[in-house]
């Protein structure tokens, strides 16, 4: 369960970084939305972030802070190609399937 919970909290990083993004690039009443939008994603990624690790069942931090963040990183540059138009070069995509790989190999690693 808590890999589950911890995979949420990394698609709720990704969430908050595409919030910010579009914060930047929108303006007024809009803008305004987005911002909300990125604390509500923070705080829920946080928030199931330390839910992951706690407890005697929880993950260790050090793998879960890494999957975490890795899970954000992916995600973040699938919506940096998808939604902001940045390219997608195969230089690129080639370092985001590592570490897709390396994250995969830290679920399988981990007790």
């Amino acid at each position: 369960m808590n890999w589950i919970i911890l995979i949420i909290a990394g698609l709720f990083e990704t969430g908050f970084a595409t919030c910010l993004g579009k914060a930047q690039e929108s303006s007024g009443k809009e803008s305004i939305y987005w911002w909300i939008g990125f604390f509500l994603c923070l705080f829920t990624s946080m928030f199931l972030m330390f839910k992951a690790i706690s407890g005697e069942s929880g993950l260790p931090i050090g793998t879960a802070y890494a999957v975490w963040t890795g899970i954000g990183a992916v995600g973040g540059v699938v919506v940096g190609i998808l939604i902001f138009k940045e390219p997608a070069t195969f230089w690129r995509l080639f370092f985001v399937f590592t570490l897709i790989a390396s994250i995969v190999g830290l679920k399988a690693v981990s007790h």
